[in-house]
């Protein structure tokens, strides 16, 4: 009784035309993730160790960081990066994995919906908060 390897993934099953987006897809990836570790790296240093730490985060702070388009920029940038970052990746996992090509394309719809979903809410948040609710 022999056992079989598992089967490697696929990878591009649909060649008819040449393209370059998963090469482009790849590079996303590792500029994405350089950007995004100094986005959160520097959100968590603010947040969590400069001047006070977690404690004096409130509602005011948020007001106040948000009244600055440096710091709505800052945390737009990492919501969008993070979110095409990990849609990019969850895209991938689903063309690797998905057998069925209905499967396949459910899923990435899927995806794409949610994913589109929390990045207009997210930047909804972000550039029509009210600072006068609290």
């Amino acid at each position: 009784m022999s056992s079989s390897p598992l089967a490697a993934p696929r990878s591009g099953t649909r060649t008819k035309q040449r393209s370059n987006f998963e090469l482009y897809g790849w590079l996303f990836m590792r500029i994405s993730g350089i950007v995004l570790v100094v986005l959160v790296l520097g959100h968590l240093f603010i947040m969590n160790i400069l001047d006070g730490g977690v404690q004096r985060i409130n509602f005011a702070f948020v007001a106040g960081r948000w009244a600055s388009p440096f710091w709505q920029v800052w945390d737009l940038s990492m919501l969008w990066l993070a979110m095409l970052h990990g849609g990019n990746g969850m895209r991938t996992i689903i063309n690797d994995y998905a057998e069925r090509n209905q499967t396949r394309f459910w899923l990435k719809m899927l995806l794409y919906v949610s994913t589109a979903f929390i990045i207009v809410l997210g930047t909804l948040v972000i550039f029509t908060f009210d600072p006068n609710l609290g």
